[in-house]
């Protein structure tokens, strides 16, 4: 392989099924200055990954490598760059990789929502270049989205909360969660059972809400105060009328998802916010009677600083996502995807072993 020319990744390509990857080699994106090479060691499986490969959201190129939450230590630092990173850090990507850093959004520590926002995989580069993941031998990023991880969050635990993880952080601690405040959580998936875990960190009481009662065990355990299974018990919502200060909306279909009782389950002045970005096909759908002093939104992501204050949380706290591993490879990346696609996953998956199916780490 000869980096820093091309790398290698297990990508999904246009003449195969999503659930029959293959390995490739692909050219790496232009070096700027500020750029840092990183060599992948773990990377989780994200819903997104999933959903992107499938087709749910938009048009695949002819190969693409998906995967947003890269743990990885830094083999290169671009001549330019004053982050303080060093060849040899272990660090972190989330899922975006560049913003244009100078609007007022960039200032404000919104780049998630900057129009010159390029996600990890499957999106332009100002030059046109498509950006490829992190089922890869290395990547390469702009120092701004690169973090630290701290030395106490093993690599296979703290990638799940590169994305998953700083997709419910963001909305929790914008929104005020804390000690004191009362949190629905919607979907004990991949992104809820995190969520239980980081409100509860963050001090809130917190109540799990899935349609069956299967996971209720598992709730418990992640740290839920209370668990509502909502399929079972059809008018659930009389018991939690005016009891939640914020909703956060996890699941990964709305189908079946019914916003008007949440919404009363909100104190005035309450929030519904919504994570959830399904087939395109599904709508966001509620009565407008409903509403009676609360608000209804949705959250991007969240900033770089927002990932650092995240991991330092999980540091600090010692909350950890349920994670299996799988290696990395044709077979494991096939295994992830179509176990994920089943629902055979409690509650995420990381890829390991990237020394061994690239040749790195020497």
């Amino acid at each position: 392989m000869p980096y820093p020319e091309e790398f290698e990744g297990i990508a999904v390509t246009q003449d195969k099924p999503w659930h029959q990857p293959s390995h490739v080699s692909y050219p790496a994106k232009a070096r700027h200055p500020r750029d840092i090479d990183i060599e992948i060691e773990a990377c989780g499986v994200c819903g997104s990954d999933l959903h992107t490969v499938a087709g749910h959201w938009r048009e695949l190129p002819p190969a693409l490598v998906v995967g947003h939450e890269i743990v990885g230590r830094v083999v290169h630092v671009g001549s330019d760059a004053d982050s303080g990173f060093k060849v040899g850090d272990r660090v972190g990507v989330s899922a975006q990789v560049l913003s244009c850093l100078e609007c007022e959004r960039c200032a404000e520590g919104n780049e998630p929502y900057c129009d010159g926002f390029v996600s990890a995989y499957n999106r332009a580069y100002p030059d046109g270049y498509v950006s490829q993941g992190g089922y890869a031998s290395h990547v390469r990023v702009h120092e701004h989205f690169v973090v630290p991880i701290p030395e106490s969050l093993p690599s296979e635990l703290a990638a799940p909360l590169l994305c998953g993880g700083l997709t419910v952080y963001a909305p929790l601690i914008r929104n005020g969660c804390g000690p004191g405040v009362r949190v629905g959580v919607v979907g004990l998936g991949g992104l809820g059972h995190m969520a239980v875990l980081i409100a509860k960190a963050l001090g809130a009481y917190v109540v799990a809400f899935s349609r069956g009662s299967s996971k209720r065990k598992d709730a418990l355990e992640l740290g839920a105060d209370e668990y509502v299974a909502t399929a079972e018990e059809p008018a659930w919502d009389d018991k939690y009328v005016s009891k939640l200060d914020i909703v956060l909306v996890c699941a990964s279909s709305l189908q079946g998802v019914n916003l008007d009782q949440y919404v009363r389950t909100l104190r005035i002045g309450g929030k519904i916010i919504s994570v959830c970005i399904p087939d395109k096909s599904e709508k966001l759908e509620m009565s407008a009677f409903a509403l009676r002093g609360v608000t209804v939104g949705n959250s991007q992501l969240g900033s770089p600083q927002e990932l650092r204050d995240l991991l330092e949380l999980a540091a600090a706290k010692g909350f950890r996502p349920w994670v299996e591993t799988l290696p990395v490879g044709v077979e494991g990346v096939s295994q992830a995807l179509t176990r994920m696609d089943k629902g055979d996953v409690r509650y995420r998956f990381t890829l390991t072993e990237f020394d061994k199916e690239f040749g790195t780490g020497k």
